[in-house]
Formats: C-alpha cells, sequence, structure tokens
C-alpha cells in the first residue's frame, strides 16, 4: 500500500465530512455542506497540481484537467463520482479500520454487539479474508458510496501528477452532487467537460464494469380523503390511508426490491406518511426495458383510475416522472469505451463483472448528453446503511484500473 500511501487518511477525512442531499430542497447542490465539500476539493485540486480547477454554482460540478504529456494527440478521458451520500445518518461517521480481516469472525460495529458484520448474514465478507477493511461504528452509514471513487480519483491524478514518466493524454475529472437523489446529473455540462468518453467511478465490489442500468421513473401519489367523526362515518368518510393501502394492494406483490434479482423490475415503496383525511405515497419504479417501465407506469396510473371510478370522483393522483433511462441504448455504439476498461482490468488481473446493474449512475444521465460513460468499481459493500464497507486493498486497485486505462489510452 506505500504506493498510495496517501490513499487511507484522504478516504478517512472525506468520509467524516457531512455531505447528504435532500431531495426536499430546491437548491443546487441541496444541501450547503456539499457545496462546502467542493470548495475543500477545488483547494486540493490545486494543489496537487492540476489545472483548469472551476466549480459551476449553476450545476454543482467541480471540474479539473491533467493535461497530457504526449507529443500526439490521443482521446481525452474523463473520471467522475458524486460527493453526497444517501438518505441514512451520515452526521459524525466514526470509521472502523480492521486489518488484516480474518474472514471468518464476526466483526462487532458497536459496543454493546448490537449491529454486526456477518459472513453468515453477508457472504461477500469471505471475498476479504486478509485485507484491511473500513466500517461505520453502527451509527451511521461510512460513504464510501461514492467517497471512495473520490479518493481514488484523486489520488489516481496525485499519482500521475508524482510520476511524470507515466504517458497519458488530457485526463478531465468531475465531483458531483446530488446523484443519491436522481438528480446531479440533470445539469452537467458537456461541452464545459471536453473529454471524449468518460467514466464512472461509483460501482460496488472488485471488477464492476457496468454499461447496462435500469430504466427508472419515480411515483408519486396523492390522496384526498373525508374526515368526520367515526361515530357518523357509515357512507361518508373516505380514509384517504386506506386508499394507500388499497393502492399498494393492488400492485404485484412479487414485484418489489426484496423478492427480485436480475433482470426483474420492480414498484418500491419508499414512504407512506398521512391521515384520514389525505395522504402521500412515494414510489420509484425500476425496469431493464423501458417498454416494461412504459407498462408499469400504465399500471399505476390504471389503479388510480379504478379507485377514482368507485367513489365517482378523484381521490387519488399518480405524478409520474422519468428519472433516467438503460444507458446501454448508448453505450451499444461506443463498446470500444468499455473492451478499454476490460483490458486495463485483465492486464491487472482482475476478471471484469459485467452484469446490469440493477440501479442507476450519474452516466446513465451523461451517456444520453452524449459523452458515453459506463461504470467502474470503487469498492463499496451493503451501501447505504450500517452495514456498510470497503476494502483498502479493492480501493487501491481502482486506482490501478485509472491509471492502466489512461495508460492503455495513451499508446
Amino acid at each position: 500500500m506505500e504506493k498510495y500511501e496517501n490513499l487511507l487518511p484522504r478516504f478517512l477525512d472525506y468520509v467524516k465530512t457531512e455531505t447528504r442531499s435532500d431531495e426536499n430542497s430546491t437548491t443546487i447542490p441541496s444541501t450547503a455542506t456539499q457545496v462546502a465539500f467542493q470548495q475543500k476539493l477545488a483547494a486540493e485540486l490545486n494543489g496537487i497540481g492540476l489545472t483548469k480547477v472551476n466549480y459551476n454554482d449553476v450545476n454543482g460540478y467541480l471540474t479539473a484537467l491533467l493535461p497530457s504529456n504526449l507529443t500526439k494527440k490521443v482521446p481525452a478521458i474523463g473520471f467522475l463520482a458524486h460527493i453526497d451520500t444517501a438518505d441514512f445518518n451520515a452526521e459524525n461517521i466514526n470509521p472502523q479500520i480492521v486489518e488484516n480481516y480474518d474472514g471468518q469472525a464476526i466483526i462487532k460495529l458497536d459496543a454493546a454487539g448490537e449491529f454486526v458484520l456477518d459472513p453468515a448474514e453477508f457472504p461477500n465478507l469471505k471475498n476479504y479474508a486478509g485485507q484491511t477493511l473500513i466500517t461505520t461504528d453502527g451509527r451511521t452509514l461510512l460513504g464510501a458510496d461514492d467517497k471512495s471513487g473520490v479518493a481514488e480519483i484523486m489520488t489516481a491524478m496525485s499519482y500521475l501528477i508524482a510520476h511524470p514518466e507515466v504517458n497519458h493524454g488530457d485526463l478531465w475529472v468531475g465531483f458531483g452532487p446530488d446523484e443519491e437523489i436522481g438528480t446531479g446529473a440533470d445539469k452537467f455540462d458537456v461541452k464545459a467537460f471536453p473529454a471524449d468518453f468518460a467514466y464512472t467511478v461509483d460501482g460496488g465490489p472488485l471488477g464492476q464494469l457496468e454499461y447496462e442500468t435500469f430504466n427508472a421513473a419515480s411515483l408519486d401519489v396523492e390522496i384526498k380523503g373525508k374526515n368526520v367523526h367515526p361515530s357518523t362515518a357509515k357512507g361518508i368518510m373516505v380514509n384517504a390511508l386506506q386508499l394507500g393501502i388499497d393502492f399498494q394492494n393492488a400492485l404485484p406483490a412479487a414485484e418489489v426490491p426484496e423478492k427480485t434479482a436480475g433482470r426483474q423490475g420492480f414498484f418500491h415503496l419508499l414512504s407512506f406518511n398521512g391521515t384520514v383525511d389525505a395522504a402521500k405515497m412515494s414510489y420509484i419504479i425500476r425496469d431493464f426495458e423501458r417498454t416494461g417501465l412504459e407498462q408499469r407506469k400504465q399500471l399505476a396510473r390504471e389503479i388510480a383510475d379504478k379507485i377514482n371510478q368507485d367513489y365517482g370522483e378523484e381521490r387519488v393522483k399518480v405524478i409520474l416522472h422519468d428519472q433516467y433511462y438503460n444507458m446501454v441504448e448508448v453505450m451499444k455504439d461506443h463498446l470500444d469505451v468499455v473492451r478499454l476498461a476490460e483490458q486495463a482490468m485483465k492486464a491487472l488481473q482482475i476478471t471484469p463483472d459485467e452484469e446490469p446493474v440493477r440501479g442507476g449512475t450519474d452516466g446513465s444521465k451523461i451517456s444520453f448528453m452524449g459523452l458515453p460513460t459506463p461504470n467502474l468499481f470503487a469498492g463499496g459493500e451493503n451501501m447505504h446503511g450500517r452495514y456498510e464497507f470497503v476494502s483498502l486493498q479493492v480501493m487501491a486497485q481502482a486506482v490501478d484500473v485509472i491509471l492502466k486505462i489512461s495508460e492503455l489510452n495513451a499508446q
């Protein structure tokens, strides 16, 4: 690990800075803590020697350039990561370091032992025997999604500046906000990021190379009830909570995240709040096929229509918003970008894992903006909660892949 001696302290410093995004905010970025973190990263980019360091206050992106050291022109590459963390406690993160993990014993996260990392529950832990793991203390998430990617990109750029003998073309880096709430890349400025292709460094375990994602939409259900005293409610009361239950029960019971895998899509109820008088439900809808997404959206409309017909008036209103589309629609015409990453991984004895990602990345949107952007592994596991962890060795291998892509591209 001496090769990247600053990788661990850099990562620990990043995750201890709170940057949780807020879907209810109307600002860009959605939280002031993200702006402050971008300013911190900008100072670091300037300090290690990158040029054209720029924070765009319109879209919240921080970008910078490591200029080519070649005499010939080769394609410019972009490396992107997001700075925000997910909707889970992210204050006062206290990372724990487990050196030489034995692959078997339970790792206690908190002092009381209420929360544990047990291979019986999380079998992927067995892949990390002998490695150094960074975990939470059981109270918060870790933030490896995606501060591992931020640290890896920053470490790779720092290494290249310290080793000018390593050939590379123009390398653009970009750190973006609000990926976790699905809005971060909405205003990404492709013209201000003049890479020929890019990679998000936002994947999970070693070897992940993703260029197929879900198609995604949000679904909000607004329900209008009628509240009267229960003693005289017969034939008059309309319980908005019950209508919400009826709506949920009309969806396919098996098409939820906890019962699907592989290429199966789902409806995911995120929140259900209200009273007898009014209620609101929020869902995300996912499907690998665009036609499948449209069918799911239509089903939601039909359920609402049926309830409204039963009551003879509009009691249930659905609001649908497309979030992103399957990047394979773009990437199928740019598989050379994928092949370059494959070549880099194989040169490092890393087996590429190209399973479709049951989610999305900023690259999903950015690819449709004209910049082909598949996703590379960053190392995090069990993301978005207290059981999140990352291997320091896998993070170092992610740095290796960034460097190897840059080196192969220079050839």
